[in-house]
């Protein structure tokens, strides 16, 4: 049995790992799209670096982009396997995969138009809408702890991720050349205590660890104060200076996490009368495809929509999917709360948002979540003076901020707790992925700290024998 990482391998997007065994039966765990990348993004989303018509099967992880984003491209280039996922992970990718299929249907036009009149080859797109209908086809879904017999050789097990929404840890047995042995892979692991979802769930001893790193070198602030670092942004940008706080927020997660924390505030007295608005279709339909899974929020949430039928919406909130209504907020000079995508803000309503809004120093941009190094999000993470949006410099006289607290992955603590479930003398290996290569380097220390022994950070490309 052999294993290769085409993806997140000392980077963070694109996750892609293929198990292939001795019968020549291969398994994709996720097939991620790669984001955030600068120029290098769309050659990365074209190699696969394997041969998707000879993948049998694979099991997903979760619903984002960039461990989903790539499937209806496999699906194009020949694969007609099966592929296995939560059912609220299905609901979820059918909304974010047709928003990629259509943003990428507007880029391609746009760059053509470019390429035309430099008499260069006309690209095509990655995938279109009808690539992503058909990948609907080879859906298979699976509940939590309910083993799943995929052929006579591999079973197929999840445990909750506590990420998003229908997040899981992917646990298999393979039986290959006569042995049976068990490989676990985190996907993207949330953190405990959140106030939605479950806390990452315990899984079997595995003999193979494919675990996420994205921070492994990091403490986050405590859970407990987001809602009150959210309250004091408001109330300094919109009360105090009459500006605007843009949100960057990705649309599954982040987006329900800040709705949540702004209806606590009301129920609580303490939100301050202001205009808020989600300026996002996608966000506004994965919002509402959330509200469905009520199998993966924690008591605490199921309690609270025993008094609360609703807990994503509150007194002055308002849901923008009309075009002209989004530019419309950028000549509104009232205070306001805008929550829009991208998380990074590297695409979408929110980068419109920023660009009109980061010359005026009474608006504030506040980044919660983790942004690929080539990112808008990222680069603003640094307070530059100037920064470059649209291919137009802008001057940086808007606040700034990052609220880790919102964060929804795992900082170290969290991870180790997350592997505490195993006997580290049991695991054979342990292999690091989908982090930046100095975190990972510094994870891989923590670990072995921990008792783990072999300890790899895959390259691109590069293929282990287990």
């Amino acid at each position: 049995m052999k294993i290769s990482f085409h993806g997140a391998a000392q980077t963070v997007t694109g996750s892609k790992h293929l198990i292939t065994l001795h019968s020549g039966k291969k398994i994709l765990l996720d097939c991620g799209m790669f984001q955030g990348m600068g120029r290098d993004t769309d050659a990365l989303n074209r190699t696969w670096g394997f041969n998707p018509a000879e993948v049998d099967y694979v099991f997903l992880s979760h619903a984002h982009v960039d461990h989903s984003g790539l499937l209806p491209k496999l699906v194009k280039d020949g694969f007609r396997g099966k592929i296995y996922a939560t059912p609220a992970t299905i609901d979820i990718i059918r909304v974010l995969l047709l928003d990629s299929a259509a943003i990428q249907r507007q880029d391609i036009h746009f760059m053509n138009k470019k390429r035309r009149e430099e008499n260069k080859i006309i690209l095509e797109p990655i995938y279109t809408e009808e690539d992503v209908l058909r990948t609907f086809d080879y859906m298979h879904p699976v509940q939590y702890h309910e083993t799943v017999q995929v052929d006579k050789n591999i079973q197929l097990q999840f445990f909750d991720g506590g990420h998003i929404v229908g997040s899981a840890t992917v646990f298999v047995w393979i039986t290959d050349g006569g042995k049976t042995e068990t490989l676990a892979f985190s996907g993207d692991v949330g953190r405990y205590g959140d106030p939605i979802l479950h806390s990452p769930e315990a899984f079997p001893q595995a003999d193979y660890l494919i675990i996420e790193s994205t921070y492994g070198n990091k403490l986050h602030e405590k859970i407990e104060t987001y809602a009150a670092d959210l309250l004091k942004n408001i109330e300094e940008t919109c009360i105090l200076k009459k500006g605007k706080l843009i949100i960057p927020a990705f649309s599954v997660g982040r987006t329900q996490e800040l709705l949540y924390a702004l209806n606590d505030l009301e129920l609580d007295g303490k939100l301050p009368p202001v205009d808020y608005y989600v300026d996002s279709p996608m966000s506004i339909k994965v919002t509402e495809i959330v509200k469905t899974h009520t199998e993966c929020f924690n008591r605490s949430m199921q309690k609270l929509m025993k008094t609360d039928a609703d807990p994503f919406r509150f007194k002055g909130l308002k849901y923008i999917t009309d075009k002209r209504e989004s530019q419309a907020l950028n000549t509104n000079y009232k205070p306001a709360v805008i929550i829009s995508a991208s998380g990074m803000a590297e695409a979408g309503r929110v980068k419109h948002h920023i660009a009109n809004s980061i010359e005026n120093w009474r608006n504030t941009i506040m980044l919660i979540g983790y942004c690929e190094p080539n990112s808008l999000g990222a680069r603003l993470k640094k307070h530059p003076e100037t920064v470059g949006i649209f291919g137009t410099p802008y001057n940086v006289k808007a606040g700034i901020v990052s609220l880790n607290s919102m964060s929804a992955h795992a900082d170290y603590h969290d991870l180790c707790q997350y592997l505490s479930c195993q006997n580290q003398q049991a695991v054979k290996r342990v292999f690091i992925v989908h982090g930046e290569p100095d975190v990972q380097v510094e994870f891989k220390r923590r670990l072995l700290k921990k008792g783990f022994r072999d300890i790899e950070i895959p390259e691109r490309h590069q293929e282990f024998g287990l």
